[in-house]
């Protein structure tokens, strides 16, 4: 029988190969969204491989599952994506069917799922996310709706109805979710149901409710998402990234006046320094870069503010850190890394020269992106061609100034 499958299956490894770099590539795409220098055509590279892989599999449908189905009995995020995208390619319901449910089985395979959803064809997608967001199981409900996300897809008066259902409101992985979505999507319509959601029980449900009436352009959000910022929990860098938008520079100072006399950590501040973009802090950025802990993160925040670049201008020090954390290619163990350690290592002396130099072009009080004042030309030429993080901050300051406008997903699928 074992010579009987050797013969059946000649090129099996060739498509366990094919399922198993998809899956480590995906992982190396999930890191480089939020790596501070890769800018969209790097992105592209790395999905282009990645679909190279994709296609690979689907030269033949049940060699093909053999090898995702391996992979599935890890559970993993990388494995879940390429099996789901492989198994709505394909159009077989029983793989559909156990993709879905190995990806429902725990928050990293989750990822993988809803990065598939996100990943395949509008014609493939959407009839998907349909079934899913009609379902009865609260589960593929929040399947289609963090899908919907992913896409910045609006379902329409879907998502009235699913904000308005009871059962929906008392499951709060579910109902953040859609508060989220709503506000993802600019509903300006169902900002009540928002508001209602500000004195939730549920914490999850809470901030979110709180972000989304910010993004809205409803302030009194922000008393309330102020406690998450300086809280130490998953939301703190969400919460500064648009309480620091949202709030004016007099008010934000003091924020972070307080934060620092509660001795939020360091990097917290120099984040919402860096979001704020008042000039006023930059003497205290460069202060904070003599601390090799903080020297990067503090770099990478002057940046931000005034557009200096460093590399372009000869002010980096050398670090070894830097070669050692390779995400190009290997095994598995080089992603886990701080993806802080891709920033540049600052030389101090030559940056307190720069701004001595150029500091006076600064208006202490206005907030500034990339060495200019934020405007929407600026943040959409960002947006197309900055580097990943300067995208991230664009795509969130268009947000604040455009009404109705989707939020930009910077970490969604590129080709």
């Amino acid at each position: 029988m074992s010579q009987y499958n050797q013969i059946e299956n000649p090129y099996q490894e060739i498509f366990d190969q094919y399922a198993d770099v998809s899956s480590f590539l995906w992982v190396l795409r999930s890191l480089a969204v939020h790596r501070p220098h890769y800018s969209i055509q790097d992105i592209i590279k790395l999905e282009k491989r990645i679909q190279a892989q994709l296609d690979g599999l689907m030269s033949s449908i049940d060699e093909g599952w053999k090898a995702c189905d391996k992979g599935l009995e890890i559970g993993e995020a990388g494995e879940v994506f390429t099996a789901s995208v492989f198994a709505i390619r394909s159009h077989e319901m029983s793989h559909i069917r156990t993709a879905v449910e190995i990806g429902l089985s725990n928050e990293d395979a989750e990822k993988g799922l809803i990065s598939a959803m996100g990943w395949l064809p509008e014609n493939l997608a959407h009839p998907w996310i349909d079934k899913f967001l009609n379902g009865k199981d609260l589960r593929h409900k929040y399947l289609g709706v963090a899908s919907c996300g992913v896409r910045r897809h609006d379902p329409g008066d879907v998502l009235s109805l699913l904000a308005s259902r009871d059962d929906c409101q008392a499951d709060p992985k579910l109902y953040s979710r859609v508060i989220r979505l709503i506000g993802e999507l600019r509903r300006q319509d169902l900002m009540p149901l928002v508001l209602q959601s500000l004195t939730s029980d549920s914490q999850d449900i809470r901030f979110w409710a709180a972000w989304t009436s910010i993004l809205l352009g409803d302030k009194r959000g922000l008393k309330l998402i102020k406690p998450f910022v300086f809280l130490d929990s998953i939301y703190r860098k969400k919460a500064i990234d648009i309480a620091f938008r949202a709030l004016s520079v007099d008010v934000a100072r003091n924020w972070i006046s307080e934060m620092a006399a509660e001795k939020v950590a360091e990097k917290f501040i120099i984040r919402a320094t860096s979001v704020l973009g008042d000039p006023h802090a930059v003497n205290w950025l460069i202060n904070k870069m003599k601390k090799p802990p903080l020297s990067r993160l503090a770099g990478e925040a002057f940046s931000m503010i005034t557009g200096a670049d460093f590399e372009k201008l000869g002010m980096v020090v050398q670090s070894e850190l830097a070669n050692e954390n390779s995400l190009d290619d290997g095994d598995t163990a080089s992603v886990e890394y701080d993806l802080d350690d891709d920033l540049t290592q600052p030389d101090t002396q030559k940056v307190i020269r720069l701004w001595q130099q150029h500091g006076k072009n600064f208006i202490v009080g206005k907030r500034y992106f990339l060495g200019r004042p934020i405007d929407q030309t600026v943040l959409n030429r960002s947006l197309i061609y900055g580097l990943q993080r300067q995208r991230e901050f664009a795509a969130m300051e268009l947000a604040m100034i455009e009404s109705g406008q989707p939020l930009v997903n910077t970490s969604a699928r590129q080709h």
